[in-house]
């Protein structure tokens, strides 16, 4: 019995009376009438018949020797409606096979020697020989009998019936030749169904002369770019797109739809494979900018290090000429670490949407380029991923070109992954993925038209595998058939898809062969003409390929309008005003938790004092810039509440669920939003997200903190290749803040140290011109530091130590007085105690930062050392503040200078700060490290070690005889 049958058999009482109820077997029969056989017009099934013969079979499967011969007439109708039934079933589930597994089959290999799916297995259930027929209970005969479809399907169009024949034959042309389809594991039938209606659908595959004629001279554009190349600097570096040629219409095919259904801007990134010619073909960056980087002669501007020419971006408006439209196209600049980019993309993605009120991304979006080997080994991938349906990080659907080569740099795909396509990380957020051969240019039309279309229906992201082959090596001066010989002698013979796609136009009467040489001549002249002018071409300016501008906040030669800052304090009533919104709830019955309510009582109280501890001077910070129309963002794990529970900007409602409250989005009538979000438990791809929302406009302050400062390591990644460097390669500002919690307090080396040094190591503040970062530890001046970013006639990176012991400690508290107007930011905070009072009596000053200063200025009163030490803390360490320092130097001149921290030696500031203190005093006078000793972990995870520790250096700093006789 096969096994349809068996799952008739097991039907049992269910099934029958199911049928009948369903009247499935009834219309299955009447179409028998039709369809397969001839007879009687009433069908044997129906009324009294239906329940004698359904009584009959259930008696039969509890014992077939009860059961008494019956009419064999009626005997025989029931096996042939049995039969009918069970032909009807087998034939959906064939038809379902392809669906799902048709793609394993499909002719995707352009060189004919590897299956995309890296397992030569062919699926049982396809019909690939007739024998296979018998796994469905069908047999060679039953192949010119018709067959009436289900609603699962759409290859019959018009019709609604088949014979098995045609259905295989149908089947076979939608899912096994140059397209392979996966999207059956997708959860939503409306969805499954769109994409069956439009790839099984007979016929539409269709394009139009003029689409085809189109579409070639986009491919002679893609491949005569790379011959042109390859013509003039036959050694250089260039990781050209020979071998996915067809890319090139691809994406523009994808631009040209999504300027017809409304998108008005497309940002992109991608690796540097074929970045030139999308910079020539798709951004339309003039030749003669491109050509002039191969020149050896070509100066730099002075305005920064620059980059290598692959990693380059570009920003353009200009109209579509397929719909008349305006675009903007961005092609965000990258480095080689690949996949990088995409967060990065999809956070200037999110903004501008978010900046346009385009909440459904109907007129922005963005496209991303993947490699197949960094697809599927990247990290990043699968995090961006995972943030393409959260409310706060959606992009309402991106779309996904996968440029397969079927290699990885050296490396075979067997060895380069463990599922079958590249592509399968896709899967996890229901994205489909559309296979395609790349030497198949209307087939990759087709495919990338619907990928339009997907994304412009369900806001989902799609996957485009463009399955192709690397005509050259990883670079062009890498020799491949070192490790793939047998690919490569293929490779060797492969006629290239433009010659072949000209064939076949001239062949059908499309184009004629004139036609086709005309079209290559013309590009091959503009190409020429651009080379010679690219000749005149003595100086590279970066700015030239800014991926990001920001119009009007940079004078025409993109420096700043001034270097001034004005002062960054506010009004009291407006401090007052924030204060007493952070400490109420805007929303009638809204019931809070009642530990909540006491935080909300005691914000309310420090407001009538006229302090703040650390979260309401976030607070301030925030509230104020929403106040001036500066949008806030601020994302990261568990953001919403805080860490250590201190700053519950979201309140949620103890009695309805997922009903919560922003109270600082009620603060004032006419105010920018402020965006408060948790992120998924990712630092690599959220703060690169973070990096490109920040991108978009320099008004707005964007804020990412890590759980604990210590977990910024996993996004080293954007801060060394984006963050830290990003000016100096790409002349991009960004004004990103990095909120690290830190503080040494006995928690353990992954709970302490956010590692400053690794940031200062970044600096590049010795000529104190150019500052890379600017670091701020303390929380008086959280509010000041926030206003500065904004104020400030540039955009740098901040890197804000955020507190953890301190965020409740008593002292660590500011007055208003530091806050309103007229006040601003401090960059040194000098002693004011005693010690000030008479500096000729102080043996010792202390520069510290950060939480240190409360446990220095503890022990200096048990010590009763006020008046003989000097304490001074340096809020901003980067850029080093020279003037503020020599000032301090020179009021203590017969003390010791010390430099204390909590950290190891080897892990704090002191190796950044020694030289800058030796370099003030002429290297008069020493300035003495106290802190801990050098260590490989950041921290102890012994509480009583760490106590222990502390005790040592507290004991050394306030020994003001600690360093007589010792040579520095």
């Amino acid at each position: 019995m096969s096994h349809l049958r068996f799952l008739v058999a097991t039907l049992k009482p269910h099934g029958i009376q199911f049928l009948v109820k369903q009247d499935v077997v009834r219309k299955v029969f009447l179409q028998s009438q039709r369809y397969v056989s001839s007879g009687a017009t009433e069908p044997f099934l129906s009324g009294s018949n239906s329940n004698y013969v359904e009584e009959m079979y259930y008696t039969w499967l509890e014992n077939p020797k009860s059961v008494h011969k019956v009419n064999l007439s009626k005997s025989r109708a029931l096996f042939q409606t049995e039969k009918l039934v069970e032909d009807h079933l087998a034939v959906q589930s064939l038809i379902r096979a392809y669906q799902i597994r048709g793609h394993h089959v499909a002719q995707l290999d352009p060189l004919g020697i590897l299956d995309a799916d890296l397992d030569s297995f062919v699926p049982s259930d396809l019909i690939t020989t007739i024998d296979k027929l018998g796994l469905y209970g069908l047999h060679e005969s039953d192949l010119d009998k018709v067959f009436r479809l289900p609603t699962i399907t759409f290859i019959g169009g018009d019709e609604t019936a088949l014979s098995l024949r045609e259905i295989i034959k149908r089947l076979e042309n939608t899912y096994c030749q140059h397209i392979g389809l996966e999207f059956m594991f997708i959860n939503d039938v409306e969805q499954c169904q769109w994409i069956r209606q439009k790839f099984e659908t007979p016929g539409v595959m269709k394009f139009t002369n003029e689409e085809k004629r189109t579409l070639l001279a986009r491919l002679v554009r893609s491949m005569r770019f790379e011959d042109f190349l390859a013509r003039k600097w036959s050694s250089e570096k260039r990781f050209g797109l020979e071998g996915c040629e067809v890319m090139i219409p691809a994406l523009k095919t994808i631009i040209d739809k999504s300027s017809e259904m409304g998108v008005e801007y497309v940002i992109m990134g991608m690796p540097h494979r074929g970045r030139l010619n999308v910079l020539a073909n798709v951004i339309r960056k003039e030749l003669e900018q491109i050509f002039c980087q191969f020149d050896p002669k070509l100066e730099a501007a002075d305005e920064g290090s620059g980059d290598v020419k692959y990693h380059l971006g570009m920003y353009h408006e200009r109209i579509n000429r397929a719909t008349n439209k305006k675009i903007t196209l961005s092609l965000v600049a990258n480095p080689s670490h690949l996949e990088a980019v995409n967060p990065v993309v999809q956070g200037k993605t999110k903004a501008e949407q978010f900046y346009r009120g385009d909440t459904e991304g109907k007129k922005v979006m963005s496209i991303l380029l993947h490699g197949d080997a960094a697809f599927a080994g990247q990290g990043v991938v699968y995090e961006t991923f995972h943030l393409s349906d959260l409310p706060s990080y959606t992009t309402n659907g991106t779309i996904h070109v996968v440029v397969n080569n079927q290699i990885g740099f050296t490396t075979d795909p067997r060895m380069a992954r463990s599922s079958p396509y590249p592509t399968d990380v896709a899967r996890v957020v229901n994205a489909p993925i559309f296979h395609v051969n790349a030497d198949d240019p209307e087939a990759v039309m087709y495919v990338c038209n619907i990928a339009v279309e997907w994304r412009n229906t369900f806001n989902k992201d799609v996957v485009v595998d463009l399955v192709c082959y690397r005509r050259r090596g990883h670079n062009e001066m890498d020799e491949p058939l070192f490790t793939q010989p047998l690919m490569y002698k293929q490779i060797h013979k492969q006629v290239p898809v433009l010659k072949k796609y000209a064939d076949k136009l001239i062949a059908d009467g499309t184009v004629t062969l004139q036609e086709f040489e005309e079209e290559i001549a013309k590009y091959d002249k503009i190409c020429e003409e651009a080379y010679t002018r690219s000749k005149d071409k003595k100086i590279l300016h970066i700015k030239h390929w800014l991926d990001s501008p920001w119009p009007g906040f940079f004078n025409l030669n993109g420096e700043p309008k001034s270097m001034t800052c004005p002062p960054t304090g506010i009004p009291e009533d407006m401090l007052n005003h924030i204060g007493n919104g952070a400490s109420s709830v805007p929303l009638e019955g809204f019931k809070i938790h009642g530990g909540l309510s006491r935080i909300l009582k005691a914000r309310l109280e420090m407001t009538k004092n006229r302090v703040v501890d650390w979260a309401l001077g976030e607070y301030m910070a925030f509230g104020s810039l929403l106040k001036e129309g500066i949008h806030v963002r601020l994302s990261g794990q568990d953001v919403e509440r805080g860490t250590f529970s201190h700053r519950h900007h979201v309140l949620h409602d103890q009695e309805v669920d997922k009903r919560t409250c922003v109270p600082m989005n009620h603060l004032w009538e006419q105010q920018a939003p402020y965006t408060v979000c948790n992120s998924s438990l990712s630092e690599y791809g959220v703060l690169g997200f973070e990096l490109g929302f920040a991108m978009a406009s320099p008004n707005a302050l964007v804020c990412w903190e890590a759980q604990f400062g210590d977990f910024h390591n996993t996004a080293q990644c954007i801060i060394d290749q984006f963050i830290s460097s990003g000016q100096a390669k790409w002349v991009r500002h960004n004004g990103i803040v990095l909120l690290l919690p830190h503080g040494m307090e006995g928690m353990g080396p992954e709970h302490s140290s956010a590692r400053p040094e690794r940031f200062l190591q970044m600096s590049n503040d010795d000529s104190d011109a150019y500052p890379e970062f600017s670091a701020e530890f303390e929380v008086s001046q959280l509010y000041e530091c926030n206003w500065i970013v904004i104020l400030l006639p540039f955009r740098k990176p901040l890197i804000i130590f955020t507190p953890k012991s301190l965020l409740r400690h008593p002292e660590a508290k500011s007055s208003f007085d530091e806050m309103v107007s007229g006040t601003s930011f401090r960059r040194v905070i000098p002693e004011d105690g005693a010690a000030a009072h008479t500096p000729n009596e102080v043996k010792r000053v202390i520069f510290c930062t950060g939480k240190v200063y409360y446990d220095l200025i503890k022990e200096r009163k048990n010590q009763d050392l006020e008046k003989q030490v000097a304490i001074t803390r340096l809020e901003q360490i980067s850029p080093f503040p020279f003037d503020l320092v020599k000032e301090e130097l020179e009021k203590y001149p017969g003390a010791d200078l010390v430099w204390c921290q909590e950290e190891h030696k080897n892990i704090g500031y002191y190796d950044y700060v020694k030289p800058r203190f030796r370099t003030i005093v002429n290297h008069t006078r020493p300035i003495w490290y106290v802190g801990r000793e050098p260590a490989a972990a950041p921290a102890t995870g012994n509480k009583n070690a760490h106590l222990v520790s502390l005790r040592r250096f507290l004991d050394t700093v306030f020994n003001l005889e600690a360093f007589e006789g010792k040579m520095f």
